[in-house]
């Protein structure tokens, strides 16, 4: 789908209609139970046949987890690869038919209009790489076990976004209208009969702030973003957790308040254990620093005693990554790690590497990042309801025995 070798694939999924509706109102519905089980060898929906599936864990129809091992030593994550984590079904293959033909409806502008992507294409272009991370992230080490799928890492990737920058296509309207304190990305999925829109739709606010590096895409990794991950456009806002990065969309509005879209009032909130979310909570938005180890892990096989390259990533959510400390033992002390490979930005994810001499034994593996502005990836996560935004070091641990 993002590659040349999946392209085949992809045209594929015109003639997978009936696929699509099996996918239909009941994966949505799933609940947490279904969402928690745990995670047998299933086989991949239809509509992402074309990833790879010995490197991805297939929770449910809509949620596919990245294995820890399968990152691997690049930055960029291939769309093979990716994690997937969908709000409602997927569209229907045919809005990708004719890429170019989908329309965006911006408001809150001086000139607010209906645009077609062939539209934004001639209005500017930009291209940015980024950590893509759902906002669940991590809820799997929470011991309350939250409700939800149980990512541990792998519900994130660095992907390379192209499309225009969404302050061009302002600029273009006429700018913002005054009093307009938000950005607000609607989705353009099908809703079901018989239901409440706000209960369902997919729509969520950001600061208008966000604008200044936030885009419309058509292309992700070189290639037209599949229908999987949001095509033929998605609204990108870097730093931001993967609900704010809006797939299918349909509008874009500058608002003097919030979306009431029960996925913005009461979805994705720092909600007190055992409470529920309301508007009053902070929302699950800007992401902060954090850091994993890939490799070695506890499915790596037999590690043998002698030299050892520790590896994994890195990021700011909204600052660079200056540095990565790891440690053997647990967190009881750190060695400096190296950033290796290039740097593609403040958003995207740094590889790091500590190349250690490790005898036979049980170690703790851990890695703890800081970023530009000091901030530092703590211990311990920060207890909530629905395991949010887990930037434990000490979770993301892993314990590996050396032969």
């Amino acid at each position: 789908m993002n590659t040349p070798q999946s392209l085949p694939r992809r045209h594929l999924l015109a003639s997978s209609a009936s696929a699509l509706a099996a996918v239909g109102l009941a994966s949505w519905t799933q609940g947490a139970m279904a969402q928690t089980a745990a995670a047998a060898v299933k086989p991949l929906p239809a509509f992402v046949g074309w990833k790879d599936a010995s490197s991805i864990i297939v929770h449910s129809s809509t949620t596919i987890e990245t294995k820890r091992g399968a990152f691997g030593t690049s930055v960029i994550t291939p769309a093979e690869q990716l994690y997937l984590r969908n709000n409602l079904p997927t569209p229907d293959a045919s809005i990708v038919a004719d890429r170019d033909a989908w329309e965006i409806t911006l408001e809150g502008v001086k000139n607010p209009r209906k645009l077609t992507v062939r539209d934004l294409k001639s209005m500017g272009l930009e291209t940015v790489a980024m950590v893509l991370q759902c906002s669940g992230n991590g809820r799997g080490f929470f011991p309350s076990k939250p409700s939800g799928t149980p990512w541990t890492v792998g519900a994130a990737g660095c992907v390379v976004w192209s499309g225009v920058p969404v302050r061009a296509v302002v600029e273009a309207l006429g700018g913002v209208n005054a009093g307009m304190g938000y950005m607000t990305g609607t989705g353009g999925e099908k809703l079901p009969d018989g239901l409440d829109p706000k209960s369902i739709i997919v729509e969520r606010s950001v600061p208008a702030a966000a604008m200044a590096d936030a885009m419309l895409a058509w292309e992700m990794n070189g290639a037209p973003i599949s229908l999987a991950h949001g095509g033929p456009l998605r609204l990108i806002v870097p730093g931001y957790t993967g609900v704010n990065n809006i797939k299918y969309i349909k509008q874009l509005a500058f608002t003097a308040k919030e979306s009431d879209a029960k996925i913005m009032s009461h979805g994705y909130r720092i909600s007190p254990p055992g409470g529920k979310g309301d508007p009053s909570q902070p929302s699950v938005q800007e992401m902060t620093v954090k850091s994993w180890i890939n490799s070695p892990h506890p499915d790596s096989g037999l590690l043998k005693a002698g030299l050892a390259q520790i590896h994994g990533v890195a990021f700011g959510g909204m600052n660079a990554v200056k540095g990565v400390e790891v440690s053997i033992d647990g967190g009881k002390t750190w060695q400096t790690a190296r950033l290796v490979g290039p740097d593609l930005g403040k958003y995207a994810w740094r590889q790091f590497v500590l190349q250690a001499r490790l005898p036979a034994g049980t170690y703790s593996l851990a890695s703890r990042a800081t970023d530009a502005a000091g901030n530092v990836q703590p211990e311990s996560r920060g207890e909530n309801q629905s395991g949010y935004n887990n930037t434990s070091w000490a979770d993301h641990a892993v314990k590996v025995t050396v032969a």
